[in-house]
């Protein structure tokens, strides 16, 4: 499923990842969940591709195009939490490849154009857009089911993964600059508690928009209690449906923000 797409090595202060490129228009940058660059991270980019985006899909996790299977995300999992890459406890600082992501935005930009690029984390990189918000360039975060810290005690349920210096420039952002974030999740995913959505809201007030769909026991669309994944595998793709609805959301956020006209 990535052929169609450009591999591209792209270095930042001595380190070199590989980004999947494919696609004309505003950039946008997606970051894979675990357990990597599987079949539905690569479809929800290709419908950005097919909206009149230009993706940058970055390497970061696992091996791309392997499939998912529940051995592959334990497996992919273990290796982050002890990657330097990824500081999966840290409530109040951010994963030292945001910094590698925030130069990523800035060539996306420069490349693409138009008044800045979107992002979109999901799962293990689901609040990274915060981090990288720092930077001017990034216009359109987009969290999906935001996952670090891992939620282990009730500072971690609440935290958002980022330095408080780093929360002020993103606050400044949204009362000077009218900047917006959208987060998702599913209402009963442990991974990502109401605790850390309810952080958001009291940060950014009207600058944060929070889409939380019903997973609960019996809910009447038919999503799972072990739903996690709002975009991707847990995705219902019927009209009607509130999965649906959410990605409908992310489409219309990303050309609201993006769009020079």
């Amino acid at each position: 499923m990535l052929e169609r797409y450009e591999t591209t090595p792209f270095t930042h202060e001595g380190t070199t990842r590989d980004v999947f490129v494919r696609g004309e228009g505003p950039g946008i940058i997606v970051m894979t969940e675990i357990p990597g660059i599987y079949d539905a991270v690569i479809e929800f980019a290709d419908r950005l591709v097919d909206a009149g985006y230009r993706v940058y899909l970055p390497d970061l996790i696992g091996t791309p195009g392997k499939p998912f299977s529940n051995a592959y995300a334990l497996k992919s999992m273990a290796r982050a939490c002890i990657a330097r890459e990824f500081h999966v406890l840290a409530s109040r600082s951010s994963s030292p490849i945001t910094i590698w992501l925030r130069a990523l935005a800035r060539r996306a930009h420069e490349e693409c154009g138009g008044p800045g690029v979107g992002c979109i984390g999901m799962c293990l990189t689901g609040n990274f857009g915060l981090a990288m918000m720092v930077d001017e360039s990034v216009m359109a975060p987009v969290l999906s089911q935001p996952s670090l810290p891992f939620p282990i005690g009730a500072e971690r349920r609440r935290a958002l993964h980022l330095s408080d210096a780093d929360l002020e420039a993103v606050k400044k952002r949204v009362d000077e600059q009218g900047c917006k974030v959208l987060g998702l999740r599913f209402t009963g995913d442990p991974m990502c508690p109401p605790e850390r959505f309810e952080s958001l809201r009291r940060e950014l007030g009207d600058g944060f928009e929070g889409v939380e769909i019903d997973s609960s026991k019996g809910n009447p669309h038919g999503n799972p209690s072990e739903a996690h994944s709002v975009v991707t595998r847990h995705l219902i793709d019927e009209e009607g449906h509130p999965t649906k609805a959410a990605l409908e959301r992310v489409m219309r956020f990303f050309a609201e923000r993006l769009r020079a006209d």
